[in-house]
């Protein structure tokens, strides 16, 4: 009623030139290649070490789960294993779950 409607004017368009953009998605590719470096390769390097370690056991090894629970493997299964915590107690636990193989003698 006392204000008129004000309508704004679309500014024309600047033309930006190739470099500008690349230059805008320099940032961007930086990130993900340090974030590459620095978070995905060494996962991935773990992932492969620990899956070479669960192929290699062995019955007699000495292993840590991820429990903390120390012991000797006794029997093996594709994707479980029986481990001796003491003499004739056995615990079945999974493959996956093992953290560490153990120098021999370590656990008497």
């Amino acid at each position: 009623m006392f204000i008129s409607t004000a309508f704004a004017q679309t500014a024309a368009p600047a033309a930006q030139s190739p470099e500008s953009s690349l230059m805008g998605m320099l940032p961007l590719v930086l990130m993900f290649v340090v974030l590459y470096f620095v978070m995905i390769r060494p996962q991935m390097k773990r992932q492969k070490e620990h899956k070479a370690m669960i192929d290699a056991l062995a019955k007699g090894d000495e292993i840590v789960t991820s429990g903390g629970l120390l012991g000797k493997v006794a029997k093996m299964d594709d994707n479980f294993l029986s481990v001796e915590v003491a003499s004739g107690v056995e615990v079945k636990v999974q493959r996956s779950a093992v953290v560490q193989v153990l120098p021999k003698g370590s656990v008497k």
